[in-house]
């Protein structure tokens, strides 16, 4: 009986190169998220009415009551 050496197993060529694809992805977005200025901060001070509380009726308002009736 002889011994035979067994070969290393091989990993199939796309699955290669999908897990290098998605290294590189991951790689990316690593890259671009911390640089990424946060866009929450711009829109809560939008968002603040101009005079202190209370309903205010805007053209925006006006439109879609005008729109809304039946």
């Amino acid at each position: 009986m002889t011994l035979r050496q067994s070969s290393p197993p091989t990993i199939p060529r796309r699955t290669l190169f999908a897990g290098a694809g998605a290294a590189g992805a991951l790689a990316v977005v690593a890259t671009v998220l911390p640089t990424a200025e946060p866009k929450a901060g711009k829109v809560a001070v939008a968002t603040q009415p101009e005079a202190a509380g209370g309903y205010q009726l805007t053209e925006h308002v006006k439109h879609y009551y005008a729109t809304a009736r039946i």
